[in-house]
């Protein structure tokens, strides 16, 4: 039997790669796992090798010890893989089949999820509704930054690629596909974004940059991008985006004053989350501070899509109350104002198909809008530290050495 390298989450501001079980059609118990969920048999699952998995923004949060993630657990959420067996259940996906996994785990059987609600699949986690792989509280399905993943209720979840030559061609981009780009999308259709919208864009992070090139493939007339971070900022300016230095520019109404002459948006997306920090030169840790921001500029009326993670157990909060997950947010300016929130995680099935058609047709160059940057597993250490320098860079593991340099 093969063996299984994966990176694993050791302590606070460190992973290490790590040999691990092959996976099987069944979840074994280990760190993370739900003690309801140990022995659950997923005859109706694959084992894939892996051929693109990806480091995003939410694994390091719990890298940096901000989650309840204990030691042990392996990570990734993002995967695209080849499939190299096939459970006794599955009907429709084949062996060589080149696949894209959405990040949310979902049975396809319950009341949501035959909703299209799969982010909030009421059957694969027993804490609560919704699961994703190598993710704390998420049921302890395990992750995909690794060789090969198992990958359950494969007939309803996988979104094969139709041509796996023309797929490696585009590999960088439909990597995107599990995760950051659905979700990048999915912020900007629940703001609202349509033909001729405004647009402000909370975050140059990879998945701000996925919302800012889903707002313009939308038909946004301005795409405004407001970050903290230089080197992000101009990633953003890179692909057409207007940017708002908020180290510099303490102010974001004035700063969307000058560029649009309006001092607000149609609309708005939270693209930072629970690790939001305040603005200006002194800035520090303020969880609310983009939510309270981005209700100030959008238009009454307008929409708010809120991607952006926020959790309800954050042992490294700066207050009793955000540890809860309860910030001090302006409700009464957003009630006032009549706004809509939409929150929580991406159903990453209602767009991942659409965007594979964009991709694939050149509409969509999302690997260059988030500067997609191929590394091995072994130097998957080495980016999360990068990456929590704030580069800006969307690392994509290549675990087999599977993709053309």
């Amino acid at each position: 039997m093969a063996g299984n390298r994966a990176v694993v989450y050791d302590r606070p501001g460190r992973v290490e790669i790590s040999d691990i079980a092959y996976p099987e059609l069944i979840l074994r118990d280990g760190p993370g796992v739900n003690p309801l969920n140990v022995g659950r048999k997923c005859e109706h699952g694959v084992i894939l090798k892996v051929i693109t998995t990806n480091i995003c923004g939410s694994d390091q949060h719990m890298v940096r010890g901000r989650t309840t993630a204990p030691s042990g657990l392996v990570l990734g959420h993002e995967i695209t893989g080849e499939v190299i067996e096939v459970g006794r259940d599955v009907e429709f996906i084949k062996k060589g089949d080149l696949v894209s996994v959405p990040f949310n785990i979902a049975c396809g059987r319950c009341r949501n999820c035959k909703e299209r609600n799969t982010n909030v699949c009421t059957n694969v986690n027993p804490d609560r509704p919704g699961s994703a792989y190598g993710y704390v509280d998420m049921g302890g399905w395990v992750g995909g930054q690794s060789e090969y993943v198992m990958v359950p209720y494969a007939d309803f979840q996988l979104l094969k690629f139709p041509d796996k030559d023309r797929a490696m061609e585009k590999i960088l981009d439909l990597t995107m596909l599990s995760d950051i780009f659905p979700t990048g999308y999915h912020g900007a259709v629940s703001a609202g974004v349509r033909p001729g919208s405004t647009v402000y864009i909370a975050g140059a992070g990879p998945v701000g940059l996925a919302a800012a090139h889903s707002a313009q493939l939308l038909g946004a007339s301005v795409v405004i991008v407001g970050d903290l971070n230089a080197e992000r900022l101009a990633q953003a300016r890179s692909f057409g985006c207007e940017t708002v230095n908020l180290r510099e520019h303490a102010n974001l109404a004035e700063q969307i004053d000058q560029i649009l002459g309006v001092p607000e948006v149609d609309c708005a997306v939270d693209c930072v989350g629970f690790e939001a920090h305040g603005h200006g030169k002194s800035h520090g840790e303020a969880p609310a501070t983009v939510l309270n921001s981005i209700m100030e500029v959008t238009r009454a009326g307008g929409r708010l899509g809120i991607p952006g993670l926020y959790v309800t157990g954050d042992p490294g909060a700066v207050d009793e109350d955000a540890k809860i997950g309860t910030l001090k947010i302006r409700f009464g300016l957003g009630w006032a104002k009549s706004h809509t929130f939409v929150t929580g995680q991406t159903p990453v099935m209602q767009y991942n198909r659409e965007l594979m058609s964009a991709i694939l047709s050149g509409r969509a160059q999302i690997a260059k809008a988030v500067n997609a940057t191929l590394i091995s597993l072994d130097e998957a250490p080495a980016a999360y530290s990068e990456f929590d320098q704030g580069a800006s860079k969307k690392f994509v593991i290549d675990p087999h050495g599977s993709v053309r340099r």
